[in-house]
């Protein structure tokens, strides 16, 4: 009996995450955005390991030290240390915990919530799903940084409300998204079919829907998540969010502003890596976009 090989690109028809790589692996700028990424989320589980000082650790002998580089500077402090003594080295990978790790935490828990409401508005009709459709209509027009301060406000400073807050500002986006997806799914020929053919509404969610919107879920994602970034470090730059003498890069930002003149690799430090965390989860997320389109089209 003759045997028939599959061509490469058949193979690749056959895996949707296998064609959505390659099609993500032709994108240099997504590649770049990937390999930032994952430094970040590498920082985020070793930090603690890394550290060469104790990030807390106040040193009246070594106040404002300049960078390494610098004639003045310390190859045991590479980046120097802040007004009270501390290592900005040390204080810098310790913030990836609170202000890359926290939002990737938010978006997490975010996510589970709305697919959980999303799939309830997109599922369900009548007033209950009316009701929750309206209220999120009305949620959507505040912006996640306002409606986080509101919650911030109310709940109190510090990073644990920090983190339920930027949660629940989240979660409309993620709400939204979802019952978008999910109505779209519905109205598919093949969720009619299998309806018909006694299917109930968690088999059709959980063997048709699932199976179809989990790159849109991916995508939402990783947009949710420079947004997150962002909070976190605003509300922290505003004293809201982190308290000192906590390491996070938005409150560092904050601590060392008045020393921007005298030190101000204090101040740039930080706000480079916000600025490369945010870049790189948005390279990630458009050849994402890309990747999902090109793998539509072929």
């Amino acid at each position: 009996m003759a045997k028939f090989r599959l061509l490469p690109d058949e193979q690749l028809a056959r895996s949707p995450f296998k064609q959505l790589w390659r099609e993500f692996s032709r994108q240099h700028s997504a590649i770049a955005g990937l390999l930032i990424f994952s430094l970040f989320f590498l920082l985020v589980l070793l930090s603690a390991v890394l550290t060469p000082h104790d990030p807390y650790l106040q040193n009246d002998s070594l106040l404002l030290l300049p960078p390494s580089w610098s004639q003045q500077g310390l190859v045991q402090y590479p980046f120097g240390t802040d007004d009270l003594g501390r290592d900005l080295f040390s204080r810098l990978l310790v913030g990836a915990r609170y202000t890359f790790g926290i939002a990737m935490i938010t978006v997490m828990g975010a996510l589970v919530m709305g697919l959980l409401l999303g799939t309830l508005a997109g599922m369900t009709k009548g007033l209950k799903s009316s009701v929750l459709n309206h209220l999120l209509d009305l949620a959507l027009t505040i912006p996640s940084l306002l409606l986080a301060i509101i919650i911030v406000a109310i709940l109190g400073p510090g990073l644990q409300n920090t983190t339920w807050a930027i949660m629940l500002a989240l979660l409309p986006q993620f709400v939204h998204g979802i019952r978008n997806a999910i109505a779209e799914q519905l109205n598919q020929d093949y969720v009619i079919a299998y309806r018909l053919d006694g299917a109930n509404n968690w088999q059709v969610f959980s063997r048709i829907i699932l199976p179809n919107i989990w790159e849109k879920l991916t995508l939402m994602a990783t947009m949710a998540l420079s947004t997150a970034t962002l909070d976190i470090a605003a509300l922290g730059f505003l004293g809201l969010g982190a308290q000192a003498p906590t390491a996070e890069w938005g409150a560092m930002i904050a601590d060392s502003l008045d020393l921007i003149y005298i030190a101000p690799v204090s101040v740039a430090i930080p706000g480079l890596l916000i600025f490369l965390a945010v870049l790189s989860v948005n390279l990630v997320g458009d050849g994402l976009r890309n990747a999902a389109k090109k793998r539509r089209e072929n």
